[in-house]
């Protein structure tokens, strides 16, 4: 049986965000955490003649969050675009990782349809020197652009 190797661990540090807004691409370089995911959404299905209750799976719920360094003008942009229009914009992320140490390689996720559900607008905070906040959002869909490898070049435990 093989295992994953350390060098082939993807390091968190490895890769980049841009934020698409109306068309217009945005690297988020004062990101410090992205995480996005899918909750999947479910209904107990208890029947008649069984003690136990199935699960049906009714659908997906996609949201996630974002922790930039303060600092980053375009989410309170947005906010402000809103308030002044009514309009809130199109936007998208795009997130690469791409430890150049690993050999499974890239990957790149598209988001898309991306509704901002908390932006701050000031932020003052006495025990910290690297002021920093979280993003919060929901999102309507996502693609793999490009998938990292099935597996990596060598696993452990196997005779070279």
């Amino acid at each position: 049986m093989g295992y994953l190797l350390a060098q082939d661990a993807i390091s968190g540090k490895a890769g980049k965000g841009f934020m698409v807004v109306d068309g217009q691409n945005i690297e988020l370089f004062g990101m410090k955490k992205f995480e996005s995911s899918a909750e999947v959404q479910t209904d107990e299905f208890p029947v008649v003649g069984s003690v136990v209750d199935q699960t049906k799976v009714r659908g997906l719920k996609y949201s996630g969050t974002a922790t930039v360094y303060y600092g980053t003008p375009a989410f309170l942009k947005i906010l402000m675009e809103y308030k002044r229009t009514g309009r809130f914009p199109l936007i998208n992320f795009q997130i690469t990782n791409d430890d150049k140490g690993s050999s499974l390689g890239p990957q790149v996720i598209g988001i898309y349809g991306v509704t901002l559900t908390k932006i701050p607008i000031a932020l003052l905070d006495d025990s910290t020197s690297n002021l920093q906040t979280e993003i919060s959002f929901n999102f309507t869909d996502f693609e793999p652009l490009q998938h990292f490898k099935d597996a990596p070049a060598q696993l452990g435990g196997e005779r070279f």
